[in-house]
């Protein structure tokens, strides 16, 4: 019986630690270096990720924003050209998100970005990142050692929706 608690002991530290490690880089539908756009060309973040209101939300870039300048750099490179497909269809890139915050956790990114908080300190070194993944802690553990660390609110109704 022993046996058995220790071994699940065991299986629920794996499974909570697993939970907690940072995801590797998903395949996106087109290559895409932010090294080159938001390191190398210094592109700012809010170029390409609009922040519409009510400002939860940083968008991901829709095949018109990238054509904005792609239609005149790289035209001919292949990841362009399938750009430009979906350009022309009027059709969204199914880009993968790197970071999603569970639906029952309230998140501002205008909130944040307001109060002096960098893309960085949450997204990783993007400007380095050749292909982007997840490189920093967004569980609540993570999010609460910053809210302490910058003397931020911590009560539960203040990231979580009220339930009745």
């Amino acid at each position: 019986m022993r046996f058995l608690l220790l071994l699940f002991l065991a299986l629920l530290l794996a499974v909570l630690l697993l939970a907690e490690a940072p995801a590797s880089a998903p395949v996106q539908p087109i290559p895409y270096s932010h090294a080159l756009h938001a390191g190398k060309l210094q592109l700012k973040c809010a170029m390409c990720h609009e922040n519409k209101d009510p400002g939860e939300i940083m968008g991901l870039p829709a095949a018109a924003k990238c054509m904005n300048c792609h239609r005149a750099v790289k035209t001919d490179a292949e990841p362009i050209q399938k750009l430009r497909t979906f350009f022309e269809s009027k059709r969204e890139v199914p880009w993968v998100p790197v970071y999603q915050i569970p639906s029952y956790v309230f998140f501002s990114h205008r909130q944040h970005t307001e109060t002096g908080t960098t893309c960085q300190e949450c997204h990783g070194s993007v400007t380095t990142s050749e292909v982007l993944k997840r490189e920093t802690d967004i569980s609540m553990g993570g999010c609460m050692t910053c809210h302490r660390q910058k003397k931020a609110a911590l009560g539960r109704t203040s990231c979580h929706e009220q339930r009745n």
